[in-house]
């Protein structure tokens, strides 16, 4: 015989917290101090060395991702533009294939970011990163950096 199909304790489950328009961040999943960005002066003095793989290193490890400050974030992206745009074409594999593949993504999000917000004459430039980018990264990287929740 069936059993009792007439209770309601089966549905303690409240079904609606997985809807994707209702998805918070979870509070404690944050690191517990992100990164305040990149510094600028450090940056500015290995591009003026002609350090520009060094820089690209340095800006992409201290990138702000897990900041929630828009301005952070906006001055990150200008000073990885401005070390994108420094290193010459003929350097963009070399650089490249310097970075691990944490530091791939990072370098691939800045790219679409500079793809949403294309400056005079960066177009063509970020094209070529992208271009080394997906050499090494693979269509992995775009899956990872297109699906992420944290942006830069």
């Amino acid at each position: 015989m069936a059993k009792n199909t007439a209770g309601f304790g089966f549905r303690k489950i409240d079904v609606d917290q997985y809807n994707e328009d209702l998805y918070k961040d979870e509070e404690g999943s944050e690191a517990p101090s992100p990164p305040a960005g990149p510094d600028e002066h450090e940056i500015m003095s290995y591009l003026n060395q002609g350090k520009n793989i060094d820089a690209l290193k340095v800006v992409l490890r201290t990138a702000p991702i897990g900041s929630k400050n828009p301005s952070v974030k906006d001055a990150a992206f200008t000073l990885v533009m401005k070390v994108l745009l420094a290193v010459k074409t003929s350097e963009m594999e070399k650089a490249v294939n310097c970075l691990d593949r944490e530091l791939v993504d990072i370098l691939m999000k800045y790219i679409y970011r500079g793809f949403e917000c294309p400056s005079e004459g960066s177009s063509a430039h970020l094209l070529a990163w992208h271009e080394k980018a997906y050499a090494t990264g693979g269509v992995g990287s775009i899956v990872r950096v297109l699906t992420d929740r944290k942006k830069v």
